[in-house]
């Protein structure tokens, strides 16, 4: 049974709730200082998925050949354009709070927005962990991700109130689709692959972290079509170095 987005959905839900009630009574380094623990906890998770790796060379292989079809597609530019598209919708549908006559207040409104529909609904930890829970049925990433959620979407919240609440929706659905298509993958997957996959997720999830507290900006939905790679280049990679194996024996 799917449980991962429903918990990640509610978290978000929840989050938006807490941080629009509470939006003057949360002290402004709480706000600063607690997005540098988030990230650092995405870092803890990728190092700790790395670590199951078992085709070293079939996982680096798939995140090079899927950054570069993630940049000759322009994933991130192309998630960018939507998102921009959406701010006409989003202004008649929740105008910004304050005073939402000042073009600036609005538009400030809007970009905020937009940066939490992109943060929540395409996150690379996101997808990957839909993922595997629909291959594996553990949902562990998406409930850690869920806590991570909880704490962003309220500081989200603060700034633009219980709008941020409502983006659960579309991530749920995401998230639902990700997870049920996974499952067709379930037959076909062997231990090994299900392995490369997931070190190839916490890759991903590490240099999440690395954005999350301004390291460095890493083009994170670029990288997403390596998860798509990961389990066929570690099968035929298995069956290269058995070949190797066989005929150097």
């Amino acid at each position: 049974m799917i449980i991962g987005p429903y918990i990640n959905g509610s978290a978000v839900l929840i989050g938006g709730v807490i941080g629009a009630g509470l939006s003057h009574k949360i002290p402004e380094r709480v706000k600063r200082s607690l997005p540098l623990t988030l990230g650092a906890c995405s870092m803890g998770m990728g190092i700790i998925m790395l670590f199951k790796v078992q085709n070293l060379p079939a996982m680096v292989l798939a995140l090079i050949l899927g950054a570069l079809i993630g940049e000759l597609l322009y994933i991130e530019k192309g998630i960018g354009v939507l998102a921009n598209k959406a701010k006409g919708v989003i202004a008649h549908v929740a105008p910004a709070p304050g005073d939402a006559n000042d073009p600036a207040v609005q538009q400030e409104f809007l970009v905020g927005v937009v940066s939490a529909i992109v943060l929540f609904c395409a996150s690379g930890t996101g997808v990957f962990g839909s993922i595997h829970e629909g291959m594996t049925g553990d949902p562990t990433i998406l409930i850690a991700k869920s806590f991570l959620d909880l704490v962003t979407a309220a500081i989200f919240a603060t700034q633009l109130g219980y709008i941020v609440s409502i983006i659960c929706i579309p991530q749920l659905i995401i998230q639902l689709i990700l997870a049920y298509c996974a499952v067709f993958i379930v037959p076909v997957a062997t231990a090994h692959m299900n392995a490369d996959f997931t070190a190839v997720g916490g890759l991903i999830m590490f240099v999440t972290g690395m954005r999350i507290c301004k390291i460095k900006v890493f083009p994170i939905a670029n990288m997403l079509p390596a998860l798509i790679l990961a389990m066929p280049i570690s099968a035929y990679w298995e069956h290269f170095a058995h070949f190797l194996s066989t005929f150097s024996g």
